[in-house]
């Protein structure tokens, strides 16, 4: 079959999907629907999509307004499965086209999660409707299953994994390429006090992303930090507003004593390594500590903020905790833990493994910036300090879809795909189902 391009219905059917501002908020009541958990966009992206392929043919369905499922193959056979997420992170600022309108530029489509997550996920629906089209006949049941609230708590695929029928084996194309065995624990920690605060700070917008703006007031002067967003599983690669924020008060030589928390910033974390300030040392083979401190608050409602940390597979989190919670003691700040999701590991040896090990060697020459030498250095199975669904639904690993050699898009403005990885995208996702759905 010839995907070297998109139909233009394909394109279409992505460009809507783009344009559904699915950022997760407060639940809401739909008189026709219910309660939907997560507001109405995500489910809004939700159902465009399982129209879809309803009317393409498939099989469909959705579990408490929360995830959903579309199919293809005999009823009653086996089903190996790709789980992707339709919720997005808020598009944040330094775009420099409509993050929610699908743009094509110098052969880059440009959109708020055309690779994290929606990109992929059109990618497996495409690549599932022209294997329809095409009389392919899997032996086994293919199933897309849907979340819409992986930016935020991944209790979408929880109610799949608790509710769902479970696939024999899934991937899940929300990292980066080759196979990902492994994941760091992750968690989300708050420093905070309760006392009101008598400046005004705002910084960041998502515990997931470096923030790239922040500001505060301060005797009625109003003092700003400016960054650069990037993922908070590679800090690196962004630069962090809060810190850029409290070098400027330092180097002015502001007056900020009467916040704890801005003292603490400053005194503890600004000028030491991740390393430094968590008390983590450890590198294994899932790789060094990150975190990012990345939403501050400052109000009459108190003081606080949420440091997303990425915690090596053979490093125990509440030892980070401990360590952090003494840091912030003769602050007079406690710590409270948001969110912590354990550390993934798998053995390399799965023969599943082997079938995506193949596959990605195949087709990692057509992704754009290929040289020869990376078919040696960006072959085997890695590990990862992203969190990704595999984590949260037995018998799935990470699998794609960004390259290794390309710069990271996932919570980035201006996040964008190469329109000719997009179509080689499709046709890995369908090299994957024919090789787990014959396995």
């Amino acid at each position: 079959m010839d995907i070297s391009t998109l139909t233009q219905e394909e394109y279409d059917f992505i460009s809507g999907l783009i344009a559904i501002e699915s950022t997760g908020s407060d639940p809401v009541n739909d008189p026709e629907y219910g309660t939907l958990p997560y507001g109405a966009k995500p489910f809004e992206a939700l159902k465009y999509f399982l129209d879809a392929a309803s009317a393409a043919g498939m099989r469909t369905g959705i579990i408490d307004n929360r995830v959903g499922w579309c199919e293809f193959g005999p009823e009653n056979a086996d089903a190996i499965g790709i789980v992707c997420h339709l919720d997005v992170v808020p598009a944040g600022d330094g775009w420099n086209t409509d993050p929610f309108k699908l743009t094509q530029k110098d052969g880059m489509l440009y959109g708020r999660g055309i690779v994290d997550d929606k990109g992929p996920a059109a990618a497996a629906f495409i690549a599932m409707k022209r294997l329809m089209e095409n009389a392919y006949q899997p032996t086994k049941r293919v199933r897309l299953i849907l979340g819409t609230d992986e930016e935020r708590t991944c209790s979408c695929v929880e109610t799949y994994a608790a509710k769902g029928e479970i696939p024999s084996f899934s991937i899940t194309p929300d990292g980066e390429f080759p196979v990902i065995y492994a994941e760091k624990g992750i968690m989300h920690l708050k420093i905070y006090t309760d006392e009101p605060s008598a400046i005004r700070a705002k910084g960041g917008s998502a515990a997931n992303m470096v923030p790239a703006s922040s500001k505060c007031t301060i005797d009625g002067v109003e003092y700003s930090g400016f960054g650069k967003m990037a993922h908070a599983s590679k800090p690196e690669l962004g630069v962090n507003a809060i810190f850029d924020m409290i070098k400027t008060l330092d180097a002015d030589d502001i007056d900020y004593s009467s916040s704890p928390l801005l003292r603490f910033i400053s005194k503890e974390i600004v000028d030491f390594t991740a390393a430094e300030y968590t008390g983590c040392n450890v590198t294994d083979e899932s790789g060094s500590i990150t975190a990012n401190p990345s939403v501050l608050s400052c109000d009459e409602n108190g003081e606080s903020l949420v440091i997303d940390i990425r915690c090596p597979v053979s490093y125990s989190m509440d030892s980070i905790v401990t360590h952090l919670a003494i840091k912030a003691a003769p602050y007079e700040l406690e710590c409270e833990i948001l969110n912590q999701m354990a550390p993934l590991y798998k053995t390399k040896d799965l023969p599943e493994i082997a079938v995506l090990t193949d596959i990605w060697k195949k087709n990692m020459p057509s992704y754009s910036g290929y040289e020869p030498e990376y078919l040696d250095k960006f072959t085997d199975p890695i590990a990862i300090g992203g969190g990704t669904y595999a984590r949260h639904m037995p018998d799935t690993i990470a699998f794609g879809i960004q390259t290794p050699w390309q710069e990271d898009q996932c919570h980035q403005a201006n996040e964008c795909r190469a329109l000719a990885d997009l179509v080689t995208d499709i046709r890995v996702l369908s090299e994957v189902i024919i090789g787990l759905a014959e396995k």
